[in-house]
């Protein structure tokens, strides 16, 4: 295999000892934790209206008639629902005998589950103010 034009690595160069001097790659320790902008692993669980967008408590499956305590909108809805699939036949990824018409408007489905997210907890020592922030972007 010495004979070869390239000296790439590729899958025929295992068995090769990784190359020492000049030319050879220098992996850094990778930091433990999240990757990313610093935003870390989900911390709460949290069930938010889709109307209004604001936290709610999970409605229970069988409370018909839970309504938003921000806007007023009903929660019992298919939008508020894990199984709505917009794209999936009847908007549910379930299987139902008859299609529920009016899926933003309170309905008595039995395969209703409230739609829990994952979201990350407010950071404390992000600034509030914009032009704080905009600055603490550049400091060293």
């Amino acid at each position: 295999m010495a004979s070869r034009k390239y000296r790439q690595r590729g899958y025929q160069d295992d068995d090769r000892p990784e190359p020492r001097g000049r030319g050879a790659a220098r992996q850094a320790p990778r930091p433990e934790g999240p990757r990313g902008r610093g935003l870390g692993a989900p911390t709460a669980r949290a069930v938010r209206c889709a109307i209004c967008g604001k936290q709610v408590e999970p409605p229970d499956a069988r409370q018909f008639d839970a309504v938003c305590p921000h806007c007023g909108a009903d929660l019992h809805t298919c939008t508020n629902c894990l199984q709505f699939e917009p794209s999936a036949p009847n908007q549910c990824r379930k299987p139902v005998a008859e299609p529920v018409r009016g899926k933003a408007r309170n309905n008595q489905c039995e395969l209703f589950d409230p739609k829990v997210t994952q979201e990350f907890a407010a950071d404390a020592g992000r600034p509030s103010d914009p032009k704080a922030a905009f600055d603490a972007l550049f400091k060293l």
